[in-house]
């Protein structure tokens, strides 16, 4: 069925499946509460009255200041079916990043988290002129009546909605595709974000596409944490409405082993970090048993692997592979399943390239991810692995209706279809260097296969070029380093117009903790063990092991070891867990150029 936008969307799920699970989520208690499409669509009535009460006209911009929480896909169902656009904050902008976005997107509304959200609109009130009301999730309301309470503008909405009945339709029904639906900033890594506009037509197109696919359905359950704010997680939205999949929504990291556990997801979409600190737990927790323990390990994840490659051949195990398989599984295998919930098909990784040892990692216990890729001014979904048909190392095939190609000189990957954005807010310029007639200009170099599959190769402002004219493609180096340490958390691979490869590393927190434990170092802080020769032995065992499959150009010669790790509140850190290169070199160049001189090894 052909949708008008997301609102016209929204409206046929709630009328198809008024009584099938749509959200589930933690209430204060930590207990899982669960709605149906019904419940949804009648809060999401109030929300969406409330704001036309409050004065919101067509196409303009609402914003949402908060964390992943049930409350934020209310709200932004609730912007759409008021005609209105989302503007999207990251909760961890600052008071002056969120003035910047607020100011330039002209939002009249904002809706916020908590008082910490608000605490930072306060700060900048007189810098908002245009902000004429905010609503707080989970706070009080102001004396004066610039802040509401979420419940105040339902009560609002629902008086509204009384007198005049008919009003919510009809807004819906003047909806067109091509309405802006969603303002969303990138995190870029210099100078101020831009505002990628994405009309109604670019989240239907993402929802038929995956529809095309038959990845998912109605039968799955999806487990949300990643960032509302972020492409990857707004189409993980239009997922749950278009497919009518039932989703727990709950947005604090520390809390996702936990939740998976309860929630028993079917599929879940993550940024390789996640994959990557679950792979260093296993590996540091099986070296950590020693003895039998890791024999058994060992012995399973050979035969898993062994698995895994027949498998992507389009085989399936028989004979005495199969026994060996059955004694895996039950003594490795459906533990590490079980921290997943048991139920999990397949999980999705984007934002980032996930390292393919670590993909067969997992995919050796029974944990297929598929891999895909988008950007944010293509509404996140362009590319992914069917479950059927996965080629692991590739982003899979491009969604039905997009057409790509690759630069025969550059390398860069280039795509058109519904799903690329209308262009940057008030930045034509910028829109047009981006979009040449209609194909977006990604900025990755890639190639593709006989079958249409896309592998990613590096970013092409990122391939270092050294002095001696070699090109390095340093994701590709960082990634092989994270499946062979599993101490590390990042590694930014540096050398752009230098004579050789040097590298900045962090220690993964909790693995560097148990080593500590394993080798008498269990006082020292994070500091000291990042400066601790046996700290450093270890990650030169693994530089060494990398650089020995790797051309002499390519090899990293000296490495250093931070004393902490990279965060996003130090913006080191993208919202969506992707390292920000340009800001991490800069911080650190004084060590950068110790590499190349003398005197580093002094330092």
């Amino acid at each position: 069925m052909g949708y008008r936008s997301v609102a016209d969307m929204f409206r046929t799920r709630v009328s198809k499946t008024p009584n099938a699970e749509a959200f589930s989520y933690p209430d204060a208690n930590e207990r899982w509460q669960t709605t149906t499409w019904s419940q949804v669509g009648d809060t999401v009535r109030r929300i969406g009255s409330g704001l036309r009460a409050l004065g919101l006209q067509d196409e303009e911009r609402v914003a949402i200041l908060s964390g992943t929480r049930v409350e934020w896909l209310y709200a932004d169902l609730g912007i759409n079916c008021a005609g209105g656009a989302t503007t999207t904050i990251y909760p961890n902008n600052t008071a002056d990043e969120c003035q910047y976005i607020l100011s330039d997107s002209g939002s009249v509304i904002c809706i916020a988290e908590d008082d910490s959200q608000i605490a930072k609109l306060l700060s900048k009130r007189a810098e908002l002129p245009a902000l004429k009301h905010v609503v707080v999730m989970n706070g009080k309301a102001s004396d004066d009546g610039w802040i509401m309470t979420l419940a105040d503008l339902e009560a609002k909405g629902a008086t509204y909605d009384a007198a005049s009945p008919d009003e919510y339709d009809a807004v819906i029904d003047r909806i067109t595709p091509d309405r802006l639906a969603t303002l969303i900033y990138t995190s870029g890594t210099t100078g101020q974000p831009k505002g990628v506009e994405l009309i109604h037509d670019c989240w239907l197109f993402t929802g038929e596409g995956l529809e095309q696919m038959n990845i998912l359905s109605s039968a799955d359950k999806q487990f949300l944490w990643l960032p509302l704010s972020h492409s990857f997680g707004k189409v993980l939205e239009t997922i749950a409405v278009h497919l009518g999949v039932p989703t727990a929504i709950d947005g604090r990291i520390p809390k996702i082993i936990d939740n998976l556990a309860v929630v028993q997801p079917t599929f879940m979409a993550a940024a390789p970090r996640i994959f990557e600190k679950v792979y260093n737990k296993v590996i540091a927790g099986a070296k950590e048993a020693g003895g039998l323990k890791l024999k058994i390990f060992r012995w399973a994840m050979t035969v898993g692997k062994e698995v895994s490659k027949l498998k992507q051949a389009g085989k399936e195990p028989a004979g005495l592979l199969a026994v060996k398989l059955a004694v895996a599984d039950k003594l490795v295998f459906s533990k590490l399943r079980a921290r997943f919930g048991g139920r999990v098909r397949f999980f999705i990784s984007g934002s980032a390239p996930l390292n393919r040892d670590i993909a067969e990692f997992f995919h050796a216990a029974g944990l297929l991810i598929l891999e895909g890729y988008g950007l944010t001014e293509s509404s996140a979904a362009s590319f992914v692995n069917p479950p059927s048909h996965n080629k692991f190392g590739t982003v899979g095939p491009a969604l039905p209706g997009t057409e790509v190609k690759i630069d025969p000189e550059t390398g860069e990957i280039m795509f058109k279809s519904r799903g690329v954005m209308r262009g940057y807010y008030n930045l034509p310029e910028v829109t047009q260097e981006t979009l040449e007639d209609g194909w977006l200009h990604t900025g990755d170099k890639g190639e593709l296969d006989a079958d249409g599959y896309l592998r990613i190769t590096d970013r092409i402002k990122n391939l270092i070029k050294t002095s001696g004219g070699k090109y390095v493609a340093p994701q590709a180096l960082e990634g092989q380093f994270k499946a062979l340490c599993p101490l590390v958390s990042q590694i930014v691979v540096h050398g752009n117009s230098r004579n050789f490869c040097t590298a900045l590393l962090t220690m993964d927190e909790e693995s560097i903790k148990q080593w500590a434990g394993d080798h008498g170092l269990s006082d020292l802080s994070y500091a000291d063990l990042s400066r601790h020769e046996k700290v450093i032995a270890e990650f030169q065992k693994a530089m060494d092991a990398l650089n020995a499959g790797l051309a002499r150009f390519e090899t990293i010669k000296k490495f250093h070891i931070l004393p902490k790790d990279f965060t996003v509140e130090d913006g080191e850190l993208t919202a969506s867990l992707k390292v920000k290169r340009k800001v991490v070199e800069h911080k650190h160049m004084a060590i950068l150029d110790g590499f190349y001189t003398d005197a580093f090894a002094q330092m």
